[in-house]
């Protein structure tokens, strides 16, 4: 098993808390920035983590943290960052989206309606049918449909008469076959409880259940693509499924409960670590 690495080096920023006590000074709470560090760090995650995570760029997450919002490309943007970080350290985006506002002139205005009806006046009017490629490719289908009976003119009179009455299929069954419909193809299931208990022994099947509370995770196949990275509310499930391996990233190891291919794993996950675990084909084992 690959333990979690610890998170960056970084001291708690003194006399910062999330909750503003009653009768501290709105100039007294911590910058936007400030606070999304400080939640980060109690939470035990480095800028890298963040970055996985939310796949904000590591550039930007430091600037964020620095109050410096000029990389955001905007206000709009900005405010979406601060959305996203404060979802991932388990901050309310409310309260600093609002002191975001406050401090960058309050909320973008809303696109005015006056340019899109402009638009749709300037769209350019709707043609007609070409009534001309209607008309040569009715004559040219009368035209084909005349010489293949004409060909067919010098079979037999069974075979004439089959064509007359539009070719009927000689059997119930053919006819059956040919026209009757198709039933669709069954969605595919994603993997339940009992398939995982019957994991294939050419797969490996990991479950990821949230039940102690809520962490965010980072799941990858054997070739680093990304098959699920966010926030697993408690009482949540997941489950990946991969022909070699499945790389983990769990932000809050200790709140989650692990299945790999049938088997629950029984390591003693503490509350807040961060985990980076894979596991392989054949028994669960932490690669």
């Amino acid at each position: 098993m690959s333990n979690g690495n610890s998170p960056e080096d970084e001291r708690p920023i003194e006399d910062v808390s999330h909750d503003v006590p009653e009768g501290v000074s709105e100039e007294a709470r911590p910058s936007v920035g400030r606070a999304l560090q400080q939640a980060r760090i109690d939470a035990g995650l480095t800028v890298d983590d963040i970055s996985t995570a939310t796949r904000v760029r590591i550039a930007i997450v430091h600037a964020i943290e620095a109050d410096d919002f000029t990389p955001c490309g905007g206000d709009v943007y900005a405010r979406g960052h601060i959305r996203t970080l404060a979802k991932a350290v388990g901050l309310d985006p409310a309260d600093l989206l609002a002191r975001f506002d406050a401090e960058h002139g309050g909320r973008p205005e809303p696109t005015g309606a006056a340019p899109l009806f402009e638009a749709e006046r300037i769209r350019p009017e709707r043609r007609g049918p070409n009534w001309t490629a209607a008309m040569v490719a009715a004559i040219v289908a009368v035209i084909g449909f005349v010489g293949f009976t004409f060909v067919k003119g010098g079979d037999d009179g069974g075979n004439e008469a089959s064509v007359a009455e539009g070719a009927q299929p000689s059997s119930g069954e053919s006819a059956s076959s040919s026209t009757g419909p198709k039933k669709p193809a069954a969605p595919k299931p994603e993997p339940s409880d009992s398939a995982i208990a019957a994991a294939p022994a050419d797969k490996v099947t990991v479950k990821v259940s949230a039940t102690d509370g809520r962490s965010w995770i980072s799941a990858k196949d054997h070739n680093g693509r990304l098959l699920f990275d966010g926030l697993l509310k408690q009482g949540d499930t997941k489950t990946f499924q991969d022909n070699e391996k499945v790389d983990l990233v769990l932000g809050d190891a200790g709140a989650i409960q692990l299945y790999v291919n049938g088997k629950k794993i029984e390591d003693d996950f503490q509350p807040g670590a961060v985990e980076r675990l894979t596991y392989t084909k054949g028994d669960p084992q932490a690669g």
